[in-house]
């Protein structure tokens, strides 16, 4: 009676080993195609979110730029102000001058005109 029951147990031990190689074996199997199958039903969703995330890399830095650039120009803008002062001071004296030579002209016109009309 030992030999069959003995052979039941070898061929459960038998059994539960060769599932649990099977099982083994084809595991990695397994999680590479689940793996694979994730890959593929997300993949053209991250490959879109890069490509946007690029294009608004893009149009950031285009935007920096023109900060940068206006940032720039104020602080050139502010940095001028003495030449503006300078020019201003120029303009004045090239006004009070044309003004005196208009005086003088006005002056002189009036000596010089009744002198050379007839009488």
């Amino acid at each position: 009676m030992e030999e069959p029951e003995m052979q039941l147990k070898g061929k459960k031990v038998t059994d539960k080993f060769t599932e649990s190689v099977y099982v083994l074996a084809n595991e990695p199997s397994v999680a590479l195609y689940r793996l694979q199958e994730h890959v593929r039903r997300s993949l053209p969703e991250l490959a879109q979110h890069k490509a946007d995330m690029q294009r608004w890399e893009e149009q950031s830095q285009g935007a920096i730029y023109t900060v940068e650039y206006a940032c720039s120009a104020v602080k050139n803008l502010v940095d001028s102000s003495v030449y503006f002062r300078s020019v201003e001071g120029l303009l004045k004296q090239a006004i009070s001058i044309r003004d005196h030579m208009n005086a003088t002209s006005q002056a002189h016109r009036d000596r010089v005109l009744p002198a050379l009309l007839p009488r």
